[in-house]
């Protein structure tokens, strides 16, 4: 699955920092004592076995989840409590790794939700819609229209998303994320369940948001092909705990990671 990576990345300053963040549910350990940054501009993906804590630590960086110890750190304001709604106003958008669309609405009007927090007019005016509220939806809608045309999708934008097969319904998702404009995308899992050639198409979506939209991108990923071709570092949780981090030529080389995933000992 090799991709054109030989045009030169423009990685930046440090976006996100996490430090020493953990969490447990019901005396279960779910991530403990993990820290690592993400820059501007960079794909950075988290990897290790099921169970690991890579899912824990997406929802502890958008606010679903509120870790007891630790601070995180985005765009220069350290909080320890992240609600998503404040994650989501200041850039963070997410996609889930259970589909999570609006199944009986087309593909063109889940990807508008992702337009909520953009919209300034109040109820009272969409309601009535017309005037500014009608100059607000339609440039809403336009924004829309770019991100379909970039996905390929213009075919299925009036189709009910619960309709599509899979791995359409996962580009409709990521559509709606990228309708936010964030800085920061997370991304659960984009390619679970996809065959050869989606995960393709994936990874090339994946590559033109960070490239073409800016984004900077976290993701979890369980096919180490992907993760090596796209990845500009990887960082590795086993247990909740981070083992190791670097480019994904180091981490490959690691023997800690190596361990994990072979489930062998290193003496």
């Amino acid at each position: 699955m090799a991709q054109d990576m030989t045009k030169p990345r423009n990685i930046g300053d440090v976006l996100l920092n996490v430090e020493n963040i953990s969490i447990a549910f019901g005396g279960v350990k779910a991530l403990d004592g993990v820290s690592f940054d993400v820059r501007e501009h960079e794909i950075l993906a988290i990897i290790g076995p099921n169970g690991a804590g890579k899912s824990s630590m997406l929802n502890c960086i958008n606010g679903f989840y509120h870790p007891q110890d630790g601070i995180i750190t985005f765009k220069g304001t350290p909080r320890q409590r992240m609600q998503t709604h404040e994650a989501a106003a200041q850039g963070i958008a997410r996609t889930f790794q259970n589909i999570a669309l609006f199944k009986g609405m087309s593909t063109l009007d889940n990807i508008m939700t992702g337009r909520n927090l953009k919209m300034k007019k109040n109820l009272l005016w969409q309601a009535l819609y017309f005037g500014p509220a009608l100059t607000e939806e339609l440039e809403h809608r336009a924004k829309v229209e770019e991100i379909i045309d970039f996905l390929e999708i213009e075919a299925i934008r009036k189709t009910p998303v619960g309709k599509l097969p899979y791995g359409l319904q996962k580009r409709v998702e990521l559509g709606r994320a990228l309708a936010a404009e964030p800085d920061l995308l997370l991304l659960d899992e984009p390619m679970a369940g996809m065959n050869h050639e989606e995960k393709e198409d994936m990874c090339r979506y994946i590559l033109d948001v960070n490239d073409e939209f800016g984004a900077t991108i976290v993701l979890i990923e369980h096919d180490m092909s992907v993760v090596m071709d796209i990845s500009d570092r990887v960082v590795v949780l086993d247990y909740g705990r981070k083992i190791a981090a670097g480019t994904p030529d180091e981490v490959r080389a690691n023997q800690d990671v190596i361990d994990a995933y072979l489930g062998v000992s290193h003496d």
